[in-house]
């Protein structure tokens, strides 16, 4: 999300809209923007320089819509695994498209028919309230003191920032004993949805008034930053701390204006070791049975230095949540594709996804061999952050293109596409407009389709994560020249020279690696034998042609850049990084031209075909994810899985077992404090558990509550069947996974020794804090 004052999100999934650097997220469950942005970051810089509802005709409702006293057993049908049918009477399931409902259309009449639950504007407001989002994660309001509740990893960056030359808190944890001994963190936002605005017409009346594709595109860009920035100076501006975002649902069917207050003055409260919170490592990863603490607690302060009171918090529930019972998630689910036509899946899975996990695949060689020797060595947090951010990627886009690759999947998203088709052509005026769509959309798949090499060759390009710093450098410095022969103003300069300054000053082997990364992609792409691949690496290797640039290059590292570019001794004609973006601007100016062609249109058949759908269906299905606060409603139920079954909950005794099962191996390592732990810790104690809520990359650290609003748990992860959920929510196997709300108390309780955390859970006390404070950030 910006960080500016006004933000708008459409598409957020899309990468027409996305910039490369926000492909890889950190947290577990995958993320916005993840998974569709090929578009490489520098691309348009790089050109420059060069109504009523009326219901689809669905399938009966199955099973799962019952009431909850027989949902576990609907879930696994008498044989206890799931039946498969011919691909030929396969149908789309009544929730398809999921049930991640929004705050806009709370789903009262749903709850009130499958849970005999339904809830008033209070509950709603209340849930809505108490959930935060922080920076690509989720969270929650769980105390009358400004208590935050998150997952480990999505708070891994503020443990290593706050950590002192010492100190490695990633590895053993960090607990404040008292309100004095939290620490401050920087760049930590958490946003609370406090108002939602109906903006539809506004932002469709100014797109009327244009033609063409690209036009109407930026005049509902136009918009939808003008309304943000007219709401949010109502409601007070930056002095009341409010931040205003225009979120499209339904790829363009509704427009809604989300008013936030934000918080951005924290406290790092509590995080465990990283081997707890990311016990298992990369081969538990989107699996279930689990034994993870990925828990961690932060604190919002105000401007007095003081504890923010909050009123809207989730209480913490005593006795958990059991096996059947009904449970809600709210959260910010990133991105999902599952209003994407057959044609746009195809096109993922045949050029996209096998794209992506080539790109991911060599950045992931490139850090491990950097990694390999370094252990414990100062300085690698970061690094290794990025790896277990790639780790995460492969494992979720895998299981993602197997989706894909399922013939049952397909043939559901099929049938759910042709009874659309069949509820347009029902009527007249909408087959007009409509149908005709579908073909057109498979049209732009078969165009970008034949831009595969192209594709590859410049996957994520840009992406200041998994870029050479010497490439973003060059970028950055290429834009400041060429800006400045354009006439720019100095404010203009000024922004060019902060996207030079912001590039980070990787160790020179690690940013040489990134370079011949990127070199290699161009040789896989188009041949190593290629003319153009041949003259980029100056007839030599990926490793000379890389190796020369760093040696020569003025923009190998931050301080001789911006010395040679502001000296003006940075020369255009000589400079060999110029010569190279000059030499690639030949293969990728070509590319850029199509793209920017064809995104355009794809965008528009994409939000047509969503206000379609809404004029067919309402609200009575949810939209796709678009990292907004959503509601998900499911039940605590195991699943049958690999010849047997994987019960609705873990315990601490199996965290032990894992351990024990596992000598020597790292990923089931166990911290000093674990191996012994005391006699009053109760091993039988909930640790993990799992429900049928529908959630994706962006509700990592989303609570999970009950009907009383109470936490039972906190989602972190989602099993390997669920990773398909990108495209279609299947809950017979589907779970979201959830660290009990019972074991988090009785780790904190005996194994950290965190009484005055568990109090304040428990009772909402918060003990007085010792003198001196000490400064705030």
């Amino acid at each position: 999300m910006s960080s500016g004052s006004t933000s708008f999100r459409h598409h957020p999934d899309s990468p027409r809209r996305l910039l490369a650097a926000r492909v890889f997220r950190t947290h577990r469950l995958g993320s916005p923007g993840i998974g569709r942005s090929l578009l490489p970051a520098a691309a348009l810089f790089l050109v420059g320089c060069a109504g009523a509802a009326v219901p689809v005709a669905a399938p009966p409702p199955t099973d799962l819509d019952a009431p909850p006293a027989g949902r576990e057993a609907a879930l696994l049908g008498e044989a206890g695994e799931p039946a498969v049918p011919a691909l030929d009477t396969i149908r789309a399931g009544a929730f398809d498209n999921g049930k991640m409902w929004t705050f806009d259309a709370p789903p009262t009449a749903y709850l009130q028919d499958n849970y005999d639950f339904a809830p008033d504007s209070g509950w709603y407001a209340r849930a809505r309230l108490g959930a935060l989002r922080i920076p690509d994660c989720s969270a929650s309001l769980v105390s009358p003191h400004g208590l935050v509740m998150t997952n480990h990893h999505c708070a891994r960056a503020f443990v290593t920032q706050v950590g002192g030359e010492e100190e490695d808190l990633l590895n053993m944890g960090f607990y404040a004993p008292s309100l004095n001994a939290e620490r401050w963190v920087e760049d930590f936002e958490a946003d609370q949805l406090v108002e939602i605005v109906s903006v539809t017409a506004e932002v469709r009346e100014a797109v009327a008034v244009v033609s063409g594709p690209a036009e109407r595109a930026s005049a509902r860009d136009r918009a939808m930053e003008a309304i943000a920035a007219r709401i949010r100076e109502e409601r007070g501006g930056e002095d009341a701390g409010i931040e205003v975002e225009v979120v499209s649902l339904y790829n363009g069917g509704l427009y809604s204006a989300y008013v936030f207050r934000r918080y951005t003055r924290a406290k790092l409260v509590m995080a465990p070791e990283l081997q707890l919170g990311y016990f298992g490592g990369d081969p538990d990863n989107f699996t279930y049975p689990r034994y993870a603490l990925d828990v961690a607690f932060f604190r919002l302060y105000g401007s007095d230095g003081e504890p923010l009171p909050t009123t809207d918090y989730f209480r913490w529930s005593e006795s958990g949540a059991s096996a059947g019972d009904v449970v809600f998630v709210i959260g910010n689910p990133g991105s999902t594709s599952r209003l994407q036509t057959v044609a746009e899946l195809a096109f993922r899975r045949d050029v996209e996804m096998p794209v992506l996990l080539s790109f991911i695949e060599s950045r992931i060689g490139v850090l491990e061999g950097y990694l390999a020797g370094r252990q414990g060595e100062s300085g690698t947090g970061q690094v290794r952050n990025s790896l277990f951010g790639l780790l995460n990627a492969r494992k979720a886009y895998t299981g993602m293109l197997e989706g894909l690759r399922n013939p049952s999947v397909i043939a559901r998203r099929t049938a759910a596409e042709t009874a659309f088709r069949q509820a347009l052509g029902a009527d007249s005026s909408r087959e007009d407009a409509y149908l005709s769509l579908f073909d057109e959309m498979a049209g732009i798949q078969e165009q970008k389709a034949d831009q595969a090499a192209e594709l590859k060759a410049f996957a994520a390009f840009g992406s200041p994560e998994h870029e050479s710093g010497l490439i973003l450098r060059t970028l950055a410095a290429y834009q400041y020249l060429f800006a400045q022969r354009q006439g720019a103003s100095p404010e203009e300069l000024d922004a060019y020279l902060g996207q030079l300054r912001e590039v980070e000053n990787r160790p020179a082997d690690l940013d040489e690696a990134l370079l011949v990364a990127r070199f290699e992609d161009f040789a896989h792409a188009f041949g190593e034998d290629d003319a153009w691949v041949q003259a980029l690496l100056g007839g030599g290797s990926s490793q000379s042609a890389a190796r020369a640039l760093m040696a020569t290059s003025a923009l190998a590292d931050s301080a001789r850049a911006e010395e040679a570019l502001l000296g003006g001794t940075l020369d255009p004609a000589s400079e060999p990084a110029f010569a190279f973006i000059q030499g690639m601007l030949q293969r990728f100016g070509p590319f850029q031209g199509l793209m920017s062609s064809v995104i355009p249109q794809e965008d528009e058949i994409a939000a047509s075909l969503g206000r379609a759908r809404f004029e067919v269906s309402g609200t009575r299905v949810p939209p796709d994810a678009t990292f907004s606060l959503r509601l998900a409603d499911g039940v605590v139920a195991g699943y049958p899985y690999n010849g047997t079954f994987a019960p609705a909950r873990t315990t601490f005794y199996g965290l032990y077992d894992r351990h024990h099962s596992n000598p020597g191996a790292e990923e089931w390592a166990l911290p000093p404090r674990w191996r012994d732990p005391p006699e009053t810790f109760n091993l039988a104690t909930p640790l993990n558990f799992v429900t049928t809520a529908d959630i994706i990359g962006g509700n990592s650290g989303s609570p999970v509550v009950n009907r009383e609003l109470e936490v039972v748990g906190l989602v972190f992860d989602g099993n390997i069947e669920s990773l398909p959920g990108e495209y279609i929510y299947m809950p017979e196997r589907n779970r979201s996974v959830a660290v009990d709300a019972r074991g988090i108390l009785e780790a904190l309780d005996e194994i950290y020794d965190a009484d005055r955390i568990v109090l304040e859970l428990t009772t909402g006390r918060l003990p007085p804090a010792d003198p001196d404070p000490g400064p705030g950030p």
